[in-house]
């Protein structure tokens, strides 16, 4: 099942740079992602409360607090690039580049979770890369 996730997590990863594209012109990027941001926290806490998934927050770790933090972080500060990006070019450009996240994703899962490069998974990251280069 979690392909069926991913899949759609690209779709609407995909509906976000053509929306935000089209939202952006003339535009402050920073003003923009804090507008975007609020509807995706308004979202998220609707879906945490329907799904009665709130009564988990008692139990975070410390750990789970402090990576928690440090991930929406590093997702807003790439919001703002990306938005920024998005704002400089053309879609089809910035969204490849974009996807660079992939490839980077793999070597940091290596060296920080210690997760194993199989065969498979590198000449994957490598064709990603490599499609990356061609597109722009």
């Amino acid at each position: 099942m979690w392909w069926i996730y991913a899949l759609l997590s690209a779709v609407f990863a995909a509906l976000t740079a053509i929306f935000a594209k089209i939202g952006i012109k003339n535009v402050d990027t920073d003003l923009a992602t804090g507008i975007r941001t609020v509807v995706i926290m308004l979202l998220a806490w609707a879906i945490v409360f329907v799904k009665g998934s709130s009564y988990g927050i008692t139990t975070l770790s410390k750990t789970n607090w402090l990576f928690l933090l440090l991930s929406g972080c590093a997702t807003g500060l790439s919001w703002i690039f990306y938005f920024k990006a998005l704002q400089l070019g053309k879609v089809s450009q910035v969204a490849p580049v974009d996807k660079l996240s992939v490839a980077i994703a793999i070597v940091l899962s290596i060296i920080f979770l210690g997760e194993q490069l199989t065969l498979k998974t590198g000449i994957g990251a490598a064709l990603i890369i490599a499609g990356t280069f061609v597109l722009i």
